[in-house]
């Protein structure tokens, strides 16, 4: 009984620790295509200079540091159910969930514009 039981703490420990990330797995957690994206609707909207390049990549190094790439797809994905039409897509316009999570992402966009731009 003692050996099966430290052998699931064993398990559970490793587990543990393979599954934490550090502050640079985090950080690095965006895909690169993702980063690109962002960068090339940054740059679309706000010019395509080298500077402009520049304040858009600390825009989305900014926003991953503070926020999670899962949360980031999810209020992403809110953004743009939002833009549906449509009684059923109401729910992502009104409902308190959906609005934290878009929240979420506005605040992390404003504090990279404050600190990038």
């Amino acid at each position: 009984m003692r050996c099966a039981a430290a052998g699931l703490l064993l398990v559970l420990a490793v587990a543990g620790v393979a599954g934490a990330q550090t502050v640079s797995e985090r950080l690095n957690d965006y895909p690169t295509a993702v980063r690109a994206d962002y960068v090339f609707a940054c740059m679309a909207a706000n010019g395509q200079g080298q500077d402009v390049l520049r304040k858009c990549a600390c825009s989305i190094d900014h926003i991953a540091s503070v926020l999670p790439y899962a949360a980031y797809v999810e209020a992403e994905t809110v953004l743009s159910l939002q833009l549906t039409g449509g009684e059923r897509m109401s729910i992502f316009r009104t409902s308190a969930p959906a609005k934290a999570l878009v929240a979420e992402l506005r605040r992390a966009q404003a504090e990279a514009e404050i600190v990038c731009f």
